[in-house]
């Protein structure tokens, strides 16, 4: 005899956490939203906004391997380093200027934690490999700077380093943190304060 699988009716198809919808339900609206991403953004403390457009947004996008970022810049702005654990971002700048960078990953030395970092200026394009440590700073103290990402993943993620490691919760212990630091435990709690 054969063994047949059957699916309560009820029960949803997930893939990669996210419900896959019968393709005869499918309509134009699973793959469009009206983002308004030629629009500028108010900026945060740091000075950028970053509008993310990923399968939270767009239910289509799941398993496509894709999503977008518009991110704006106020002057002196930045986006802070950070990394995307599931995806690989192609920057492209769309006004002013900005000053990128990317720390590669602990190899073995000559290569180990190597900083390669360019300065952008509109209709330029640079990449972040997945997963490596990098950032965008605009350093004009007069003008904004705006850029699209392009990043490989239908839900990238991002981890912005000083918020994880100074701002966590619970927090992350300041003797563990002062000796990884190689500073005084009043340095690690004045961090913890302001992230």
């Amino acid at each position: 005899s054969r063994n047949n699988f059957v699916r309560p009716k009820l029960t949803p198809i997930r893939v990669n956490g996210f419900v896959c919808k019968n393709p005869m339900e499918v309509n134009a609206d699973d793959f469009f939203k009206a983002a308004a991403l030629d629009k500028p953004r108010v900026t945060n403390k740091v000075g950028s906004n970053v509008t993310l457009i990923n399968v939270m947004q767009i239910a289509g996008l799941n398993t496509l391997g894709i999503s977008i970022a518009r991110i704006d810049y106020a002057p002196l702005g930045q986006n802070p380093p950070h990394t995307h654990p599931r995806a690989t971002e192609i920057l492209t700048v769309l006004e002013g200027t900005l000053y990128v960078g990317f720390v590669t990953s602990n190899q073995p030395a000559p290569n180990r934690n190597k900083f390669l970092s360019k300065v952008l200026n509109k209709g330029d394009v640079f990449v972040f490999p997945v997963g490596l440590i990098h950032f965008q700073f605009n350093p004009n103290p007069h003008k904004p700077a705006v850029a699209i990402a392009a990043l490989s993943s239908q839900n990238p993620g991002a981890i912005t380093i000083a918020n994880a490691v100074f701002g966590s919760d619970p927090q992350i212990s300041d003797d563990v943190l002062a000796k990884a630091f190689q500073v005084e435990k009043n340095t690690i709690d004045w961090l913890q304060g302001h992230v």
